[in-house]
């Protein structure tokens, strides 16, 4: 066990580059050895469960808010997602919406707590940009975890949905979803994720001005046709069952290779090929000495299904 709690936190470690983190890194070193005690999923505005082996589906859930997104929400995104990288159970996460839509985006009552207080507007503009980093960190936490994630989208994916789900690895929809860059209809520019991740994930760059721009809606269609999402389906219903199906596929393969390879589309996103074949290199060195490797290689040549042990 303790073997395998320090093969876990050198994994994490490893992860932690995409961070440039070294102190986290540490900090998750020693945490994995110091505990294999089961992870508590218990929040106030988010419901976790394992629908499949590997497999957690984390669900916003203030469906009376239209999952509205408040302070408690962005806090609790964090810890989350940073239990979940290092849940040994967990390979693969579906993020999903309790209610009749998605999201509406930020929750703008409760968001106004965060302009009040008589600070000169100096300590005002620092104690502001301390608190949009931390709702930042809540949705970079899914890429530095380096577990997949899978938004599945229906009804309305507004503001700050958007910014969750540019984070995201693959995105699905219903057919009756919409989105919407609402932020600039708001005398904001969005400052969570949507300009910076957008742009790396379609290949239209007038589309993505003109809708930042304006603040239209766009339908699911439309969201397809421009590379943002991957698949629509009919019914909510049908989308989860397509999302856990997937998400079924990429928990059966190993961990070790897919969290590999997330690492490295995350660094070569960020930088120019050269370096990006270098870095990949580092990850093999280790990676290509695993167990997994043999376990798929003997699965293929003896036509059956390999099983791999937790991470």
């Amino acid at each position: 066990m303790a073997l395998k709690s320090c093969q876990r936190a050198l994994f994490q470690v490893l992860q932690s580059r995409i961070s440039g983190n070294s102190l986290g890194a540490r900090a998750v070193l020693l945490r994995n050895m110091s505990s294999d005690s089961p992870l508590n999923y218990n929040y106030e505005t988010l419901a976790v469960t394992q629908p499949k082996d590997y497999v957690k589906q984390v669900e916003m859930n203030r469906p009376e808010k239209r999952n509205a997104m408040n302070q408690t929400f962005y806090r609790e995104m964090r810890e989350c997602f940073r239990q979940l990288a290092v849940d040994g159970d967990c390979r693969v996460v579906v993020l999903t919406g309790a209610g009749k839509m998605f999201t509406a985006g930020l929750d703008l009552m409760d968001t106004m707590g965060l302009f009040s207080g008589d600070l000169e507007v100096g300590r005002k503009a620092m104690a502001l940009k301390q608190k949009v980093s931390e709702m930042q960190e809540s949705y970079t936490v899914m890429e530095k975890s380096l577990k997949p994630v899978i938004a599945a989208v229906h009804g309305g994916c507004i503001g700050g949905g958007l910014d969750m789900i540019t984070a995201c690895d693959i995105r699905l929809c219903t057919q009756d979803a919409w989105f919407q860059i609402k932020e600039v209809e708001l005398g904001l520019a969005a400052d969570l994720g949507t300009l910076q991740r957008f742009p790396k994930i379609i290949g239209n760059d007038s589309w993505l001005r003109e809708i930042v721009y304006t603040a239209r809606k766009f339908s699911s269609d439309e969201a397809r046709e421009r590379g943002l999402v991957s698949g629509i389906f009919e019914t909510r219903e049908a989308m989860l069952e397509g999302a856990m199906e997937i998400a079924s596929l990429i928990a059966s393969r190993s961990p070790i290779a897919v969290q590999t390879s997330k690492a490295s589309l995350l660094f070569s996103r960020d930088h120019g090929v050269p370096d990006g074949l270098n870095d990949v290199t580092t990850w093999n060195a280790s990676m290509l000495q695993s167990e997994d490797l043999m376990k798929a290689i003997s699965a293929a040549m003896q036509k059956s299904e390999p099983t791999f042990s937790k991470l």
